[in-house]
């Protein structure tokens, strides 16, 4: 690990409060009346109708949508026996992964004993509070005595993801390799590399699949488990102990169909490979280094049909694609367990959904044209949402079908509809922006190339492939800079205007540009003293794709740099600026103007408008506009209501392939019921995406009290209408905010190549 690394990992961890978790109420405790609810006297209500029918637990308690993570910390991945506050960081990111993926509530609990009984013992005491229990990192071979216990005696699913969550992505690979290789899984010969608790698991779940137990052949770190052998043997590995003269993996692989690497990193060879059987199937999954790397056994077998663990090669098998969405379905039917149908559901599922075509949404956040299932796509990506409307229902209807579900879903198209409202698309949609970003990484100047706050955003975007910073800053004042935060100045352009070539030049151009407004050459280069405006002016001469800029300027001295030098884009007379805010639940609205025009006129907001569609689609938002007033249809007569009535009948004259409605109240567009009790006739019901307001008090006002009030995440200010890309920051923005603000020019830049 690099000392960068290591340092962005511990502030992270760190930071302004330690972890990655908390506990937020879902109730209200503004009052006193509040809190009488929340606790003494009126606690006592659910109590007792919990006492009368422990079932009514899961109707007035958390219970259903809780999840225990528990690990004594003896088998961290890549780290060992390490203990179990060592091992709670990793607890607390596996809950962020429950949460991010499925919705899932989580306590993280390290227990401080290799006692196994113990173990049991403490984890079957906390049945009453939660509705599953994911064992994690717990060392084999009293994994396995573990979670068989706790599944016979405790009431609600019990699940050790070590073992099974590889088995149950990997299966899903397996299946469709198979398919690709045209071979029958009842007749090929596996080589497992390595008899640990997910070797084990995956081989369980193989064999349930349809593998012979008697084509398969282990081999740990002592070499192939054979008949006979007593060195380091357990129960587990004598159960799959083959009558064999192999005693080394290479002697295994010779004509071996599969391969599977549950172990360490570099134990194949290419020799090894070249060895297998025709359309060799390997699944190198030692993290972070495969067995045997992607390349190497691409080289070798130029026909070889290969996964990993690793997310820079295809077919990542990736853990995160199952236990998210095998609790969801689990706790939603309530299931007592999690048995080995509901494991196959998932990963049919899974293989399944390989199969489909691929939204454009998927495919944008990967930065392909196309995924087709095939070698190189044998299961759907970790980022692909239908993973949340497949795996789950899925699981749920096995749970049910093998009578382990105690409320089995009634109406499945239902249940699919509310997990994507589940979704919550904000979420992943920055991830979106930043996986298309790194397809084609444009130049993008900062003019406060000084701030720490800019140089640690140009080290993430360097990081992380997205774009190429070009920093203004004297070259006294850098040096330093880039030296405490471990940035090579090759990966950066580091630009001190007042020594630059093209100074000069760009004050004639600027001269040209503003020569009716009185500027002259030597004014030009006065006011070229000023980054904002030089930057703008490397931006409109091609010697930069876009500017970010803001951090301590206001704002209009900031984008009056950009309005002068920067035209309108064609067809745009105007510009404009819009927020995008995403609430807790997956609802995002994008608001303009917010931030440029003060009082537009009605062929503005026709404008405006438009150039917020495009926006919203570029979050894959279909774009539903609402254009906002104190007035609904008419009912108050005002030139500004009458103003925002004009704008409606223009834009749905001149874009008629837009849903628009108005001039309406701001509750009316995003409240169904009020559009369906009193406007049942309105293009829109309570449904807008898109929120156009009459002038920029109301729009700021808005976005502000929405931003603060309800807790929304925000990205913004988005300058709209510009022919190049310039974005500005609020003051004072956070360094991940700048990084979105940068993979946002990089997307428009992108876009107007």
């Amino acid at each position: 690990m690099s000392d960068t690394l290591r340092e962005e990992a511990l502030e992270y961890h760190q930071g302004e409060r330690p972890g990655k978790t908390e506990v937020i109420p879902t109730k209200p405790t503004a009052t006193q009346r509040d809190l009488s609810l929340a606790y003494t006297p009126g606690v006592a209500k659910p109590c007792l109708e919990i006492a009368r029918d422990p079932g009514e637990v899961y109707k007035y308690t958390n219970k259903g949508n809780l999840v225990a993570v528990i690990s004594n910390g003896t088998a961290v991945l890549g780290l060992g026996n390490i203990g179990p506050a060592a091992g709670k960081p990793v607890m607390e990111g596996k809950a962020v992964l429950f949460k991010r993926f499925a919705d899932i509530d989580v306590f993280d609990l390290e227990l401080a004993t290799r006692d196994t009984e113990l173990f049991i013992n403490a984890v079957k005491a906390l049945e009453p509070t939660f509705g599953g229990i994911n064992l994690e990192d717990i060392a084999a071979p009293e994994c396995f005595e573990i979670e068989d216990r706790l599944k016979k005696e405790m009431n609600i699913p019990v699940f050790h993801d070590d073992q099974h969550g590889t088995a149950i992505i990997s299966a899903a690979a397996l299946k469709n390799a198979l398919e690709v290789a045209g071979k029958d899984i009842a007749k090929v010969k596996v080589v497992i590399s390595g008899a640990g608790a997910a070797a084990m698991a995956c081989l369980r779940l193989y064999i349930k699949m349809g593998l012979r137990k008697e084509n398969v052949m282990l081999s740990d770190s002592k070499g192939v488990i054979f008949k006979g052998r007593t060195i380091d043997m357990t129960p587990y590995k004598e159960e799959f102990a083959v009558d064999t003269p192999k005693r080394t993996l290479a002697e295994a692989m010779e004509g071996a169909d599969v391969f599977v690497g549950l172990s360490i990193g570099g134990i194949v060879n290419a020799d090894m490979v070249r060895a297998m059987a025709p359309n060799p199937i390997v699944f190198a999954m030692a993290n972070p280094d495969p067995e045997i790397p992607y390349d190497v056994a691409v080289a070798a077998r130029p026909d070889v049909i290969m996964a990993t663990g690793r997310s820079d090669f295809p077919n990542q098998v990736n853990n995160v694609l199952g236990f998210p969405f095998i609790f969801r379905g689990a706790l939603d039917c309530r299931a007592t367990t999690i048995n080995d149908e509901m494991k196959l559901a998932a990963s049919e599922a899974l293989a399944s959904l390989a199969k489909e075509d691929v939204p454009d949404s998927v495919l944008r956040a990967y930065g392909n044209d196309r995924f087709s299932f095939g070698r190189e796509y044998l299961i759907p990506k970790p980022f692909d949402y239908r993973v949340l409307l497949n795996v789950p229902v899925a699981v749920a209807k096995a749970a049910a079908e093998t009578g382990v579900a105690q409320q089995p879903i009634q109406d499945y198209d239902a249940y699919r509809r509310r997990l994507e409202g589940l979704l919550g698309r904000s979420r992943s949609v920055m991830q979106l922006i930043f996986d298309r970003a790194k397809r084609d990484p444009k130049r993008i100047v900062f003019p406060e190339g000084d701030q720490e706050k800019i140089i640690r955003a140009a080290k993430i975007l360097i990081d992380e492939k997205m774009a190429k910073p070009i920093l203004l800053v004297r070259r006294e004042e850098i040096t330093a800079l880039l030296e405490k935060y471990h940035i090579d100045e090759s990966q950066v352009t580091i630009i001190d205007i007042a020594q630059s070539p093209k100074y000069e030049e760009y004050a004639q151009r600027f001269a040209d540009l503003r020569q009716r407004d009185g500027i002259t050459v030597a004014d030009a280069r006065r006011i070229l003293n000023s980054r904002n405006y030089f930057a703008m002016m490397m931006l409109e001469q091609g010697d930069a794709d876009g500017v970010i800029a803001g951090l301590r300027a206001y704002y209009p001295a900031t984008i009056r740099p950009a309005l002068q030098i920067l035209k309108t884009r064609p067809g745009a007379r105007w510009v404009s600026g819009a927020y995008l805010l995403m609430f807790k639940g997956g609802r995002m609205l994008l608001l303009a103007d917010t931030t440029v025009n003060i009082n537009p006129t009605a062929e503005q907001l026709v404008e405006i408008a438009e150039q917020s569609a495009e926006t919203a689609r570029r979050f894959n938002m279909e774009p539903r506009i609402a254009m906002v007033s104190f007035s609904n249809f008419g009912s108050t007569k005002d030139p500004e209501t009458e103003k925002v009535r004009e704008a409606v009948r223009l834009l749905k004259q001149r874009r008629p392939d837009l849903v628009v409605e108005g001039e309406m109240q701001a509750d009316t567009a995003v409240v169904p019921e009020i559009a369906a009790g009193d406007y049942p006739w309105s293009a829109i019901q309570g449904d807008a995406n898109v929120l156009i307001f009459p002038n920029l008090d109301a729009a700021n006002a808005a976005y502000k009290l929405l931003w603060r009030l309800a807790t929304a995440e925000v990205i913004g200010p988005i300058l709209q209408g510009l022919a190049k890309p310039v974005h500005v920051l609020q003051r004072g923005v956070d360094v991940n905010d700048i990084v979105n603000m940068a993979a946002m020019a990089v997307l428009d830049a992108q876009e107007k190549v």
